[in-house]
């Protein structure tokens, strides 16, 4: 039983500043230990279950957070920019189940901590197909296209219904309840990883009540951008159309250019906010 572990940032146990998510600024260092913590505990239940491997992938921003040398020594790690399939990169139909590991809620969720879709200043909504679509969903569409199940999903307790809502009866893990979107109620980690590492444990223990979320090509991605300047830099992209003054959409049959196409996304987004591209 080979199992896949996508791991963000904003869902970890005990984190609630954006800062803490950021090379550099205060607290980053601890939270990428509280990162790769969440992440073991959901190792050593996969292996108490039976795995025969564990793929974890770094999916938080640089994608070079959790801490090899504290990373359980029966786990492979992806780390690193440059990945084509980004929050999703390594994940095919060789695994038999993925795992979200501190998972947040899309944009706009009450209540939901650090809640944002891929990008959390440039985007304002992100919609598969017409509907609304949060980074949870996103990447359960990617592993659904491969023929993988989504058995847990850890974070905050707004992913977890929204996971629920999307997913059925997948096992979740609340490490947190959201007061605003940088507070929340906190679990102490020994307690969290201890829960995260039960249920993983338990829902790789019932393997087969679990079916891949499948979304029906052809895929619509469709981004409604926070300025008409990032809108009319991604629209050059081929492929990419614009829907409005800040919406653009981009159909494909193929879900990994849907995952390819946010990498391309996020480097001109983050161009042109930041002034240093030509549409500053």
């Amino acid at each position: 039983m080979k199992v896949y572990l996508s791991v963000d940032m904003e869902g970890v146990t005990g984190l609630t500043d954006p800062e803490e998510m950021h090379a550099g600024k205060r607290g980053y260092e601890r939270g990428c230990e509280l990162m790769t913590a969440d992440a073991n505990a959901a190792v050593e239940g996969a292996f108490a279950a039976g795995a025969s491997g564990v793929l974890v992938n770094d999916a938080h921003g640089s994608t070079k957070n959790l801490r090899i040398d504290l990373l359980d020594p029966r786990a492979s790690l992806i780390r690193g920019p440059g990945k084509a399939q980004r929050m999703a990169h390594g994940l095919d139909g060789s695994f038999q189940a993925a795992c979200f590991v501190g998972y947040h809620a899309r944009a706009g969720v009450p209540h939901g901590v650090l809640n944002h879709t891929w990008m959390g200043k440039e985007i304002q909504n992100v919609y598969l197909n017409g509907e609304l679509c949060g980074e949870t969903r996103l990447v359960a569409a990617c592993a659904g296209f491969h023929g993988v199940p989504v058995v847990l999903v850890t974070g905050d307790e707004a992913v977890g219904d929204e996971a629920r809502e999307l997913l059925g009866d997948v096992e979740t893990v609340a490490v947190k309840k959201g007061i605003d979107k940088f507070s929340a109620e906190l679990l102490p980690p020994v307690v969290a990883q201890a829960r995260i590492r039960e249920a993983t444990e338990r829902a790789l223990g019932r393997l087969t009540d679990f079916t891949p979320y499948v979304v029906e090509a052809p895929y619509t991605l469709g981004v409604e951008w926070n300025s008409t300047a990032i809108a009319a830099a991604v629209s050059l992209i081929p492929g990419v159309k614009t829907a409005g003054a800040r919406h653009t959409e981009f159909t494909t049959d193929d879900f990994t250019q849907i995952m390819a196409l946010f990498g391309l996304f996020a480097s001109i987004a983050g161009q042109v906010a930041c002034g240093s591209g030509p549409y500053g």
